[in-house]
């Protein structure tokens, strides 16, 4: 696993998965949750990808039928999920705050 530069746009979207790590997740979806724009989103989804943290795999439908392009969904690896909850602990304590409202984070194991 690579490591992985966090910015507070890349601590949004590991934060998104952190909070359900069970649930796949495709590119809208994060935009609607982050508030992040596609331009963002998807290159933070890349990066992290190659970096080992997360796995993709294309939807398996009738692209015709369905009316919509297949979508590519995103979960969190195994060392990705170990991964993000270290980056995002260390990112509290370097902010030294135990959540960070204008960030849209809060404490690992809190729901929003």
């Amino acid at each position: 696993m690579e490591d992985v530069k966090m910015t507070v746009q890349v601590a949004s979207v590991l934060r998104a998965f952190v909070d359900d790590v069970e649930r796949r997740r495709y590119g809208f979806d994060l935009m609607e949750e982050t508030s992040l724009k596609s331009g963002t989103v998807y290159p933070i989804l890349a990066r992290l990808e190659v970096a080992g943290w997360l796995i993709s795999e294309r939807e398996d439908i009738d692209e015709k039928s369905e009316g919509r392009r297949a979508r590519r969904f995103y979960r969190l690896s195994p060392d990705g999920v170990s991964a993000a909850r270290v980056a995002l602990a260390e990112l509290h304590a370097q902010l030294g705050m135990r959540e960070s409202p204008l960030l849209g984070l809060r404490p690992l194991g809190e729901q929003a």
